[in-house]
């Protein structure tokens, strides 16, 4: 059987199984998305020649570079997978289907775009002429389990701020900007760091691609639509923020802030919603404002409206790095106005 074959009819196999697109989205107490088992038979099924990648433990994620060679991420940073090379052709339906599974469409239209599959799996495909030489997939696997609080703790991934002085954070519901570079985990920290709200706080959960995993009783998740094919019927994070202050909730929830929502997140942390969180790619914790002063722009704030508000929203950066010896949480700051009226950070 071919390559195309093959992931046929694997792919339809599992369908049959379970829509990819509706897993997770659902579940009692929130166990789905709280790290329960991925949906199908195997979190590899359906990925063709790539399910073996997918499939080995320890794998947290796996590329097609254009040029069709494979990569594997162990923890130890990428390394090449010997003796596979995926030609475009098959590349390129490797990841249309892909991107079908989880609901959403790729073409030259709309060449780049994320999706989920199932409880924990996190597909990104670029197509030609955006990616040049043929398509390029990133698949971002997270644990069965998602690590809690003690365990990160016992990893040493707070040995440089303590543990204690973060959990008491979460106790006194201050609202956190957790940063850092792609991979550095904070969606890992994040996760973590809810669980430990009282069962009684209602978290709602607002991704654009659904990936947090929280162990709590009391989880709304609502994810981000794409357009159809004639434009229209796209849900974005800002209008997710407003349709969210209208569910009542205790801590309120953006999983990566990339755009106008920052302006959405800012206003309901301003009135009165504390114990909230948002992540943010930054390289280092000095680098923060200028990230939200970007973001403030595409949202159509002025740099001293979006420095003001940011102050009053966030009580404090969290800064994770990706280090020789794993993942840390290496900074904690405050935002703060300098001198001249601009975002500044305190570490």
């Amino acid at each position: 059987m071919s390559t195309a074959g093959a992931f046929v009819a694997r792919s339809s196999g599992f369908a049959d199984r379970e829509p990819l697109g509706n897993a997770g989205a659902a579940g009692e107490g929130g166990r789905d998305r709280a790290g329960g088992p991925r949906a199908g038979v195997g979190r590899g099924a359906g990925f063709g020649v790539l399910e073996p990648f997918v499939s080995e433990a320890g794998v947290s994620d796996v590329f097609v570079n254009p040029d069709g060679s494979v990569w594997c991420d162990r923890g130890g940073g990428a390394e090449p997978a010997e003796g596979i090379r995926i030609p475009a052709g098959e590349a390129r339906e490797l990841a249309v289907r892909l991107i079908a599974l989880g609901g959403r469409h790729v073409d030259e239209a709309t060449p780049c775009v994320d999706v989920r599959l199932g409880a924990g799996v996190r597909v990104h495909v670029v197509l030609p002429p955006v990616a040049s030489g043929g398509p390029a997939i990133s698949v971002r696997l997270q644990r069965a389990r998602p690590l809690g609080f003690d365990e990160l703790d016992a990893d040493s991934f707070f040995s440089a701020v303590g543990a204690d002085r973060v959990r008491e954070l979460v106790g006194r519901r201050v609202n956190l900007l957790i940063t850092g570079a792609g991979g550095s985990g904070k969606t890992t920290l994040l996760g973590a760091l809810l669980a430990l709200a009282p069962s009684s706080d209602r978290i709602v959960v607002l991704e654009d691609v659904a990936e947090l995993q929280i162990v709590h009783p009391n989880v709304v998740a609502l994810e981000a639509r794409q357009p159809n094919l004639d434009g229209a019927g796209g849900i974005g994070l800002d209008r997710l923020v407003r349709e969210a202050l209208r569910m009542r909730p205790d801590r309120l929830v953006v999983g990566e802030c990339r755009g106008a929502e920052v302006r959405e997140l800012l206003a309901a942390l301003n009135t009165g919603h504390d114990g909230g969180a948002g992540t943010l790619h930054a390289n280092s914790i000095v680098d923060v404002p200028a990230r939200l002063e970007a973001l403030g722009a595409l949202a159509g704030l002025s740099s001293s409206a979006l420095a003001r508000q940011a102050v009053s929203a966030f009580d404090a950066v969290l800064h994770v790095e990706r280090t020789a010896a794993g993942r840390r949480l290496v900074a904690v700051g405050t935002l703060q106005l300098d001198r001249r009226g601009r975002l500044a950070v305190q570490a």
